[in-house]
């Protein structure tokens, strides 16, 4: 389909009349369009694993685990949850609100959303936030991820089979599309993707300032941590698991590992083995290994592992014609090279050695670099590792585990600075797509007119000796 901006706005505009008429605001109403979607992706299933291995090589578990599940698991949170979250906070007014007693907050839908998609996890990233947006109260468009057109073409049939367009639209196109829809006003936008195309959502966005949630990689890629002292076997399984999934295309995927010198040959020695027990001595031969979204990222991920080649300790190689590179370890690296200064997004994976005893030296490093959106650490030392968690700034992590933070019921997924801003996953995502609305109830009788002129004389003397016993 070709898309103009008048159609970009005669979708805007009708579903902002749509949100106008109420529709959305009772959670009744919510839970029932929630449950409609969950009941697509299972109906679905079949499709959506056929357009995965179609864009991106997945096996039929890496869909279901990556993309099927993690919906459907999001969506049974915000079902569960949505009535309680949606009830207004009662608030005692305070002394000196007399004589009102009780303030409501309630949590407002913003209106007309606009959600932006990636393309590494179509479903996830772009129905995980749908259900956010529709917990909320809030009408949707929907703009995909042009590197994705099946999926694309599944999620546009399963939204217009259950939703009305002025209520949920699903929109493919290029850049030119999405910047349609940016020009557009809409009261809420939620975008996943680099920062770089995040400075350009924000300055569109601010044209009618609106608010904005970013999900990001970050702009120098995440650091995992090996310390010395750490189960070897244990960190080199989880890290070899999480660099397979989607060829290392995840925003929270580990960018470089920092690996005490003390114990690096013989975690690099478990690493390889790792790799090799998961995915076979050559994982071109193995046809549960996902793929790179395009030409443009192989050619990106082979020139940067030429660039590396007396290095590379381990894969090193690719195929063009089906896009996939082998995991590839890279091996010793320096913390300042250039691999580790950016996202890589990637399969391959640098190696950095220190010296155990200068963590310090690493850790700031990592801090004196943008946030990123994961940090990672293996080690023993758990009264360590809490206090880095709790002094470092990124958007989340685990210790002596990788990726399943992001998993966990009740939890945010963010990131801040560089890997992001705002928030979301179960209620997390309801109140991103709501904004806080504080109602002070007055009366008619018993009210002090202790902010009233007149302030002085005689008579006015004791209204600041009440003001001061109120306001302590």
């Amino acid at each position: 389909m070709e898309y103009t901006n008048a159609f970009i706005k005669d979708i805007t505009e009708r579903q902002r009349d749509f949100f106008r008429s109420g529709v959305t605001l009772e959670t009744d109403w919510r839970i029932v369009q929630l449950k409609r979607l969950k009941v697509q992706m299972s109906l679905y299933e079949k499709e959506i694993t056929e357009a995965l291995a179609e864009d991106l090589g997945r096996s039929e578990a890496e869909a279901f685990f990556c993309d099927i599940g993690t919906v459907i698991l999001e969506i049974n949170e915000m079902i569960e949850g949505l009535k309680r979250w949606a009830k207004p906070d009662l608030l005692f007014s305070g002394l000196t609100c007399f004589p009102s007693l009780f303030t409501k907050v309630y949590h407002k839908p913003y209106g007309v959303s606009l959600i932006i998609s990636p393309f590494n996890f179509p479903f996830t990233l772009t129905f995980g936030v749908l259900a956010a947006s529709i917990a909320g109260g809030n009408t949707a468009v929907i703009k995909t991820s042009s590197k994705t057109p099946h999926c694309t073409d599944v999620m546009m049939k399963m939204i217009s089979e259950i939703y009305p367009e002025e209520y949920i639209t699903v929109i493919g196109g290029g850049h030119d599309v999405a910047d349609m829809c940016l020009d557009q006003r809409f009261d809420k936008i939620f975008y996943t993707g680099s920062p770089a195309v995040a400075k350009h959502v924000m300055a569109k966005a601010a044209e009618n300032l609106t608010p904005v949630a970013l999900e990001l990689g970050g702009e120098t890629g995440n650091w995992c941590i090996v310390r010395k002292d750490a189960d070897l076997a244990d960190a080199a399984r989880k890290i070899a698991f999480f660099k397979l999934c989607n060829s290392g295309q995840i925003c929270i995927n580990i960018n470089q590992v920092a690996v005490a010198e003390e114990i690096a040959e013989e975690f690099l020695e478990e690493l390889k083995a790792a790799f090799v027990k998961q995915i076979g001595e050559d994982a071109l031969l193995n046809p549960e290994y996902p793929r790179l979204i395009s030409g443009g990222a192989y050619m990106k991920c082979a020139d940067e592992a030429d660039e590396y080649r007396d290095r590379i300790i381990f894969g090193g190689n690719g195929d063009l014609v089906s896009l996939r590179y082998q995991p590839t370890i890279i091996y010793p690296v320096e913390k300042d090279e250039p691999i580790v200064q950016h996202e890589l997004f990637s399969p391959l994976l640098p190696v950095v050695p220190f010296p155990d005893d200068q963590v310090d030296d690493i850790l700031e490093t990592i801090a004196d670099r943008e946030h990123g959106l994961a940090l990672y650490l293996f080690t023993k030392d758990i009264k360590w590792a809490n206090k880095v968690m709790e002094t470092q700034q990124f958007g989340g992590g685990c210790i002596n585990e990788v990726c399943l933070h992001m998993m966990v019921k009740g939890a945010p997924f963010n990131g801040t600075g560089h890997s992001g801003m705002g928030s979301y996953h179960g209620k997390w995502g309801f109140l991103e797509f709501t904004h806080p609305c504080t109602v002070l109830r007055g009366y008619t009788k018993f009210n002090l007119p202790l902010r009233e002129h007149p302030y002085t004389g005689r008579e006015n003397a004791y209204k600041m000796k009440m003001l001061r016993l109120f306001e302590r």
